[in-house]
């Protein structure tokens, strides 16, 4: 990959960062050489940042870690695009994003990193764990109860307990999805071949 770092005065290009899931951009850094290089090697996203005048990576003092994905370079060779995940809020006010919090449909693939991450935790302590240790069958079987319970509001008129049955066949659903090795995104993509047929 070539990459033009004499086009700025400090020899820094800049580094778009976007969710590779979701598409959402996430952050704008600068980076050298050198820190390709560890982003590369750590798969960790680092930057050189510019007010500490050293390397840094993002989530070293926070933990909250872009993992590195892929990186390509734009049709000036200089400025990169990186693909990223993200383990947790990227801006340091807290939000997902340095512009703010992502829309509501960008917000699927971060639940679905914190069903995986309570997935193994004790399941006295968290919701979805016991219903992982509950097996299969019990998670089915809660899908299908808030399915029926689905149905029964879709036929009344209360707006609010519709959405609130809707919000937990979803989060079923994406329970039953992770215990049986998917994601949202594998029937996303059933859904897109079957649009282009």
């Amino acid at each position: 990959m070539n990459i033009n770092f004499t086009k700025y005065a400090d020899g820094l290009v800049p580094a778009i960062i976007q969710d590779a899931q979701t598409k959402t951009v996430l952050m704008l850094g600068f980076m050298n050489q050198a820190a390709i290089d560890i982003t590369v090697s750590e798969k960790k996203i680092t930057f050189f940042s510019r007010t500490k005048n050293r390397l840094w990576t993002k989530g070293e003092e926070s933990g909250h870690y872009l993992h590195y994905i892929s990186m390509e370079v734009d049709c000036d060779q200089d400025t990169l695009l990186i693909q990223a995940k993200p383990s947790g809020p990227v801006c340091h006010n807290g939000t997902a994003t340095c512009w703010g919090d992502e829309d509501a449909s960008s917000f699927l693939p971060q639940l679905e990193s914190i069903i995986a991450e309570r997935k193994n935790t004790d399941p006295a302590s968290s919701y979805v764990a016991s219903l992982f240790e509950k097996g299969i069958n019990k998670i089915a079987q809660k899908v299908g109860e808030e399915a029926v319970e689905l149905v029964i509001e879709a036929k009344d008129s209360n707006h609010d307990l519709f959405l609130n049955e809707s919000a937990d066949l979803l989060f079923h659903y994406l329970i039953l999805l992770q215990a049986k090795g998917y994601q949202l995104s594998d029937v996303s993509e059933i859904l897109k071949q079957r649009h282009k047929s």
